[in-house]
């Protein structure tokens, strides 16, 4: 076993000192935002001022040339990105996530070369969802071993979300040598792996989350991971991302409008002023807008907090301090996942009522604040979450950390 002291561990850094560091990046994406949006370009080129600026690594311990910011931090960093664009951020989802598998790994397992490919800036995607009708618990994508031990990878995936930006795929499949589900790091670079840009979503246009194919794609067996070692506050870590870029997304929009709002001329004959901003129901409107952005982040950042004490207590292992943490931090995502959906779709609707029929001009991609918001509250069902927050309070039914979407088996077609 590795010895961990808390020298080695990611717990926090000078926050300004840092953002410092990525906010002229950001201002710079921001800047391209709506043509990216009117022609739905890629944003490989804003990904890739990322990934030279290091930005891939910033959880990473100072120790080991990265920034080392707890994971509060690197939510309000994203949360600052995602203001910029939000679909950078979900593309950046399944790295964030690998990273944070492997910093927990780093107490039992020296992780020193995976920290070294980070901070050079390699990037990791991720493709976790069949294609097709396949049934809940049945993983179609497998990994096999051939007569010289070397492992092989087929398989078809969709809402590959980031890996066409990546360097590597953070891979859910079926280990046939062992019989278990694992997670296997593929790399983009090797022979069979075919990544298209397919994703036809209304809001989130960008984020890469289209199909993976993979043919007889080799894999080391060193990159070959035990899905049951998986860090245990993943779900709650996943849902987080979209907490932050619900945020973005809100405090992007309370910008945007009152920008328009700021240089409106035109005004209604039945309006309150002789200026747009001076009327005090449009004033209205900005400032339930501005208070219900305040609250979204304040959430994403409260509950990213409980995701620093899931960490923390993982380097404790004291198992029953763990598992409360890991309780806490999915019980958390989900209250904050129920109450965020509703804050921001709502504020991204309301905003119209301070411009006139102007603001639905595809020129101005306003509506992009909400489609995108509504994209990322699709996600993880709302009204599921709902029920096993109750069940858990109720009943102290286990809050589910994995789950599954299938083809259900009573189905006829």
């Amino acid at each position: 076993m590795t010895t961990i002291t808390t020298s080695h561990l990611s717990l926090g850094a000078d926050y300004q000192q840092v953002a410092a560091k990525y906010r002229p990046i950001f201002a710079k994406i921001a800047e391209g935002v709506v043509q990216r949006e009117n022609e739905r370009q890629l944003p490989f080129e804003q990904i890739q001022w990322l990934k030279q600026a290091g930005f891939g690594a910033v959880r990473i311990p100072v120790e080991y040339g990265g920034d080392g910011v707890s994971q509060q931090q690197l939510f309000e960093l994203l949360i600052e990105l995602a203001a910029a664009d939000s679909n950078i951020v979900q593309a950046l989802r399944g790295h964030f996530a690998f990273v944070e598998d492997r910093l927990v790994a780093h107490r039992d397992q020296d992780q020193s070369v995976w920290f070294k490919r980070f901070v050079q800036g390699d990037l990791v995607g991720n493709a976790w969802t069949e294609i097709g009708k396949v049934q809940i618990g049945d993983v179609i994508t497998r990994i096999h071993k051939d007569q010289e031990g070397k492992c092989w990878v087929n398989g078809e995936k969709y809402y590959s979300t980031g890996t066409i930006y990546a360097d590597w795929i953070d891979l859910f499949a079926y280990d046939e040598s062992t019989q278990q589900h694992v997670i296997a790091a593929v790399s983009t670079h090797v022979q069979g792996v075919d990544i298209k840009d397919d994703w036809d979503g209304f809001g989130q246009k960008t984020t890469g989350s289209g199909t993976l194919i993979l043919k007889h794609v080799p894999v080391p067996a060193e990159h070959i991971l035990p899905f049951a070692q998986r860090f245990k506050y993943q779900t709650a870590f996943y849902q987080v991302v979209h907490l932050a870029t619900l945020a973005g997304i809100a405090q992007a929009a309370v910008e945007t409008f009152s920008l328009e709002v700021k240089k409106r001329d035109r005004i209604y004959s039945h309006g309150n002023a002789d200026l747009v901003r001076n009327d005090p129901q449009i004033l209205q409107v900005i400032g339930q807008a501005a208070a219900q952005s305040y609250a979204a982040k304040t959430i994403a950042l409260s509950t990213a907090a409980a995701l620093d004490e899931a960490y923390i207590s993982h380097f404790s292992q004291h198992l029953d301090q763990d598992a409360a943490a890991n309780d806490q931090a999915e019980l958390v995502s989900a209250q904050g996942q129920v109450v965020m959906s509703h804050l921001v779709l709502d504020l991204t609707t309301q905003l119209f009522n301070t411009l006139g029929a102007s603001a639905a001009s595809n020129q101005k991609q306003l509506d992009r604040f909400w489609r995108n918001a509504r994209v990322i509250s699709s996600h993880n069902p709302i009204i599921y979450k709902q029920k096993v927050i109750g069940d858990w309070l109720i009943n102290q039914t286990p809050l589910p950390y994995v789950w599954q979407i299938g083809h259900s088996p009573k189905s006829k077609n």
